[in-house]
């Protein structure tokens, strides 16, 4: 599955309420816990439902065996890094500021210098509460805490698109073809 690329200007996400930054940040404790296999469950999941996905790791991008990914340095830093990221986001829901602050960087990162489409960021965030879901039955089966998640992944992939469009991401995306 690809984008065509263009990035998806749409209305304002979901506010996210104070209930629900309680809830998300309530939630978040016992993932962050487990965070390494956490990760990885979400990018093999990500990578074998999305395989097109993987053309931007060149370190893991010809791994088809789920097991070959878990066993991964690679995989398993890229996993961190993605947790450590959402950790920041968590933490940080009651700073807008330092938020943006975070969005920008990613943002920046994953346009300018890895040329990810950005519809990865939304295919990426429905992987991630689908695995949190199954790993994590007792927190996130509740609907209201699925709601919250879903708020905060649509804040997420709102705030990428965004970031795609300050930066320029259609003539970087025309550039690279």
């Amino acid at each position: 599955m690809e984008g065509d690329g263009r990035v998806e200007l749409t209305l304002s996400p979901e506010t996210i309420t104070e209930d629900d930054v309680c809830v998300i940040q309530d939630t978040w404790r016992p993932v962050y816990e487990n965070r390494e296999n956490a990760g990885v469950a979400v990018l093999i999941r990500f990578f074998g439902n999305f395989p097109s996905a993987k053309k931007y790791f060149s370190q893991f991008r010809d791994m088809q065996d789920p097991e070959e990914m878990r066993q991964s340095v690679q995989l398993k830093k890229h996993a961190l890094r993605v947790m450590t990221t959402l950790n920041s986001m968590v933490e940080n829901l009651r700073d807008a500021d330092k938020l943006n602050t975070i969005f920008k960087q990613m943002g920046k990162s994953h346009a300018l210098r890895h040329k990810v489409d950005p519809v990865y960021f939304k295919i990426l965030a429905g992987v991630i509460l689908e695995v949190l879901v199954e790993a994590f039955p007792q927190s996130f089966s509740p609907a209201s805490v699925q709601g919250a998640w879903s708020k905060l992944m649509g804040v997420l992939y709102w705030q990428m698109n965004k970031v795609y469009a300050e930066v320029g991401w259609e003539s970087i995306k025309n550039s690279a073809k």
